[in-house]
């Protein structure tokens, strides 16, 4: 079996793979030395792949290296199974690079489009001949309207609804719905400009806001919310198969 970890600045999300199968997956708001032993005491782990964003905890990577046959930590210099144009790739997100390889391994030989809806959305493009030109980054949906609050004087920061009208007949539904209606219509663009150059793109949607935009869309996509984690799988199982 094999360990996936995404660590990142507010949670960590788990995945526990047999092969290429995600049997079970968590999310963690506090990750550390204990939550990893109970991991190895439930899971007959073999590999291990770490991809975190945050300062190296040696105790994690010890407790990693020690109960694995492989263990593999994410870095830019880490060998993927795609081939990578990003000019800087040591400033390419880990996880926009595992989603990338995720949605590359789920749809072979395709044209695709990579959203990843956070805190920030990633656009990232990959070819039907596995080739990563990269992509553009945007403001999510919560950046969106506290910037709306905190560059006025009257507007109030609002939380999301996703039930919210495509018109809003009160203040704080038209600065919820122009948020949400606005990002619709950045990666329904995104998308029918791609199509243009690729009419046969795949489309996959991930991240902790997609349920805001994926049925708002006009365009099909593809929503998964494992994304990161199956990348991450299928890098662990390129190096290891090395």
């Amino acid at each position: 079996m094999n360990l996936c970890i995404d660590q990142g600045n507010s949670s960590t999300k788990v995945g526990i793979f047999n092969h290429n199968d995600l049997i079970e997956s968590f999310n963690f708001e506090n990750f550390g030395t204990n939550e990893i032993k109970e991991l190895f005491i439930k899971f007959l782990i073999d590999s291990c792949i770490l991809s975190s964003v945050i300062h190296e905890n040696k105790d994690i990577r010890r407790i990693l290296e020690e109960n694995t046959q492989n263990f593999i930590e994410l870095t830019h210099k880490t060998v993927v199974p795609i081939e990578n144009r990003y000019l800087t790739p040591e400033t390419l997100g880990k996880d926009r690079l595992a989603a990338i390889v995720g949605a590359a391994f789920l749809k072979p030989e395709s044209d695709i489009l990579v959203i990843d809806a956070g805190t920030a959305i990633t656009y990232d493009f990959i070819d039907s001949n596995q080739v990563y030109f990269g992509g553009n980054i945007a403001p999510g949906l919560n950046i969106r309207l506290r910037s709306l609050h905190e560059s006025t004087q009257k507007l109030p920061l609002v939380e999301p609804n996703a039930e919210s009208p495509f018109l809003g007949d009160t203040t704080n539904k038209a600065l919820i719905s122009g948020s949400i209606y606005g990002i619709v219509f950045e990666i329904d663009g995104y998308i029918n400009e791609l199509k243009i150059k690729y009419p046969q793109l795949s489309t996959f949607l991930t991240g902790g806001s997609t349920f805001y935009f994926d049925t708002k869309l006009k365009n099909a996509i593809f929503a998964e919310k494992n994304l990161v984690l199956i990348g991450l799988n299928r890098i662990l199982q390129y190096n290891v198969q090395k």
